[in-house]
């Protein structure tokens, strides 16, 4: 069955940096977009990054552009987020997602950002 998996978030000073990974199963990795979404306290989930199959293309949300970098290895399943210069606002539990005839979700990786 497929499986997103996250992992990388933790607790970090204003100004710091993580590296969120998603390893992937259970289906063909390689053939589909993959994505990051976010969802803070009493807010709703939103897009963060997306990376498409194929051409590799990535899109980013305005409050991440020149901060967060998305990535992926399809030899090893997993897409990445690097967050760089992260903000008090940037706290939130990140989701990996991947979309298709039926959309799946991973569980979430915690990252708060604070002093």
């Amino acid at each position: 069955q497929v499986q997103l998996v996250e992992s990388g978030g933790g607790l970090v000073q204003p100004g710091g940096s993580l590296r969120l990974s998603c390893e992937a199963s259970g289906f063909h990795f390689s053939a589909y977009t993959m994505s990051w979404y976010r969802q803070a306290p009493g807010k709703e989930r939103e897009l963060v990054a997306r990376i498409l199959n194929v051409t590799g293309n990535k899109q980013y949300a305005d409050f991440v552009k020149g901060r967060f970098t998305i990535s992926r290895d399809d030899a090893k399943n997993t897409v990445y987020l690097q967050m760089n210069n992260l903000q008090p606002d940037d706290t939130a539990m990140y989701y990996c997602f991947r979309p298709g005839r039926r959309d799946f979700w991973g569980q979430g990786t915690q990252v708060t950002v604070s002093s």
